[in-house]
């Protein structure tokens, strides 16, 4: 899909890998961007950065039906169309399955990481897919492309990771499934599993955190520039025979116990 023009909606754009693949698609490829986020004051801020000729935000809760009908509603009144939907949205909180009492953890935190890391993906991967199928579809057939955000913690969780990591594998199960069912629209579906990035986040760690982190990464030895992976996302969008696959980028790391 040539990107020129087409309306890419990023959930949890407001910030770190989401905020530099808006970014991206904007200044690199000419797209016009949906930023959907709780955060209203960073999203103002990109806004701004970006221009509100290119880029719309919208404050939403990617769990809520009705919150994400109304970006939906909002971003179509204002450029018309999606034609990409980058899942980036994700919470990354620990949960133990037994804590230092030797109890069981609680269901309910649990369920919060899978409800925003999976059925949020879904919410929002379904509901712009819906918009996607009424386009008209380009040269090679295409209507829309799906990229959903899963982790390295997919295939490696770290003690600690279980909730997040079964969310992470999820998002990546449902690429073939929802591949088969989209494709007579001319809708593709894949994933990326990031490893080690330098957002913001990962940045104000203590030095010696990021020196043990850095270490896991194989080759090259170093965190991924957010620039790399916007450009990851791009590929996806741009490549018409990448389907119903995850895509690893993660400089050969493979995450250690602790």
């Amino acid at each position: 899909m040539n990107l020129q023009n087409k309306v890419v909606v990023i959930t949890g754009g407001a910030s770190g890998l989401g905020r530099a693949t808006a970014e991206y698609m904007v200044t690199e490829k000419g797209a016009k961007v949906a930023l959907l986020d709780l955060n209203a004051e960073a999203g103002a801020e990109v806004i701004t950065l970006l221009g509100e000729n290119n880029a719309i935000f919208c404050q939403t809760d990617v769990t809520g039906e009705k919150s994400i009908d109304a970006a939906v509603a909002d971003i179509v009144a204002k450029f018309d169309a999606i034609h990409v939907n980058i899942n980036a949205a994700g919470v990354p909180l620990p949960c133990k399955i037994l804590d230092k009492e030797g109890k069981a953890s609680s269901l309910k935190k649990y369920a919060m990481v899978l409800n925003v890391n999976l059925n949020g993906v879904f919410n929002v991967m379904a509901k712009c897919a819906e918009q996607m199928a009424k386009n008209e579809p380009d040269e090679k057939g295409e209507r829309g492309v799906v990229i959903n955000i899963s982790s390295g913690a997919a295939f490696e969780g770290q003690i600690g990771q279980s909730a997040y990591s079964s969310s992470k594998a999820g998002v990546n199960g449902m690429n073939i499934p929802a591949a088969r069912e989209l494709g007579k629209y001319g809708i593709r579906v894949n994933s990326i599993a990031p490893g080690l990035f330098g957002t913001p986040m990962i940045k104000s760690l203590d030095e010696k955190v990021q020196v043990a982190l850095t270490a896991m990464c194989q080759a090259p030895q170093r965190m991924g520039d957010m620039a790399e992976f916007a450009h990851t996302c791009a590929y996806l969008a741009e490549n018409a025979y990448v389907n119903g696959r995850c895509l690893r980028l993660d400089a050969a790391t493979v995450m250690q116990a602790r």
